[in-house]
C-alpha cells in the first residue's frame, strides 16, 4: 500500500515530467525538477490540499523556471547549435495531435527563443490549457499580467512554428526516400526528396564533430551529409524510428549508436533535418518515455 502523498505524486508523474520537459527541452533537467518536486512535495500535509494535480503543476513551474534561467544562461556558452534532448515517444503520443506538436523538435526549438516566463505561460495555457488564474499562480503573475504574456507569446511562436499538414504515408514515404538515398550515396536521389529551403541543424555539443552553424538550403544539405557519410570507415546503419511524436533515423556506426536525425516534412519534402549527436542528449533511446497533458 502507497501513503497518499506517493500515491498523487505516481499518478501525476507523467503530467509533471512533460511540463517540466517542454519547459526545459532536456530529459535529464525534467528528471531532476521531479525530484526537487518530490522533495517539497513529503513535506506538505496532503489532506489539506484541495487540488493536488495543480499544486504539483505549480510546484513543478517553479522548479523548472528557476532551472530553466539558469540553463539560458549556460547555453550562451553552448559550442555549435543547441537541440532538444530526443526521446523515444509511445504510439499514442503521436495520436494525441497537440501533445506531439508540442514536444516536435520544430516547436521546441521555437520555443528556446522565448524568454523562461514567456516559454511557461505558453507551454501550460496552449499544451495544458490551464486557466489564467493557475498559470498566475504558478509564475508569480497577475492573472492580467498572464494574459498580455500568453498573447505576446502565441504571435511570437504562431509567426515561426511550422503550418503545414502531412499525413503518416507522406512523412514515412519522405523519410525511406530519404534513408535510401543516404545508404547508397545517391544525390539525385537525395536532391529529390529535400525541399529548396532546408535547414539542417546539428547538434554535436563539442564533444562529437557537428555543423557549427545551421545549414541551409537542399544541395548544401546533401552534400554536408554524403560528404560526412563518405569519410565513415565503419558499418553505418539508419535504423527508422520515432522521437519526439515524429519521424527519425537512429544513426548506428558498427553497431554503436551515433545519434539521431529527426526530420520535419512538408508537402511530401523534408523541410528540416535535427541531427543530434551529442551523447550526453542519447540517453533517452532505449525505451520510450511516458508523456501526458493530463
Amino acid at each position: 500500500m502507497r501513503d497518499p502523498a506517493t500515491e498523487a505524486f505516481v499518478t501525476h508523474r507523467n503530467l509533471l515530467f512533460t511540463v517540466a520537459y517542454e519547459m526545459l527541452g532536456s530529459a535529464a533537467d525534467a528528471e531532476d525538477v521531479l525530484q526537487e518536486t518530490w522533495l517539497r512535495w513529503v513535506q506538505v500535509d496532503v489532506d489539506q490540499v484541495q487540488d493536488q494535480r495543480a499544486y504539483l503543476v505549480r510546484t513543478t513551474t517553479r522548479q523548472a523556471l528557476n532551472r530553466l534561467r539558469t540553463l539560458s544562461r549556460r547555453r550562451e556558452s553552448y559550442v555549435g547549435p543547441w537541440l532538444p534532448e530526443p526521446m523515444l515517444t509511445a504510439p499514442d503520443v503521436a495520436e494525441d495531435v497537440e501533445l506531439a506538436e508540442s514536444v516536435s523538435m520544430a516547436l521546441m526549438l521555437v520555443l528556446e527563443t522565448l524568454t523562461p516566463t514567456e516559454r511557461a505561460v505558453f507551454v501550460l495555457r496552449e499544451a495544458f490549457d490551464l486557466d489564467y488564474d493557475e498559470i498566475a499562480a504558478a509564475v508569480g503573475k497577475t492573472p492580467a499580467a498572464v494574459r498580455q504574456i500568453a498573447h505576446r507569446a502565441r504571435r511570437h511562436v504562431n509567426a515561426r512554428r511550422p503550418r503545414a499538414a502531412v499525413t503518416a504515408a507522406e512523412t514515412r514515404a519522405a523519410l525511406d526516400s530519404f534513408r535510401r538515398a543516404l545508404a547508397t550515396g545517391d544525390l539525385q536521389n537525395l536532391l529529390d526528396v529535400l525541399a529548396p529551403e532546408i535547414v539542417l541543424v546539428s547538434d554535436g555539443g563539442g564533444i562529437k564533430q557537428a555543423a557549427v552553424r545551421p545549414v541551409v538550403g537542399a544541395s548544401k544539405v546533401a552534400r554536408f551529409m554524403l560528404g560526412g557519410i563518405g569519410k565513415i570507415t565503419e558499418a553505418l546503419t539508419l535504423e527508422p524510428t520515432v522521437v519526439n511524436a515524429g519521424p527519425a533515423l537512429l544513426v548506428r556506426l558498427d553497431g554503436h549508436l551515433d545519434g539521431i536525425m529527426a526530420v520535419r516534412v512538408e508537402s511530401g519534402l523534408i523541410v528540416g533535418l535535427y541531427y543530434v549527436r551529442n551523447p550526453e542528449k542519447l540517453t533517452r533511446l532505449g525505451a520510450e518515455t511516458r508523456l501526458s497533458r493530463h
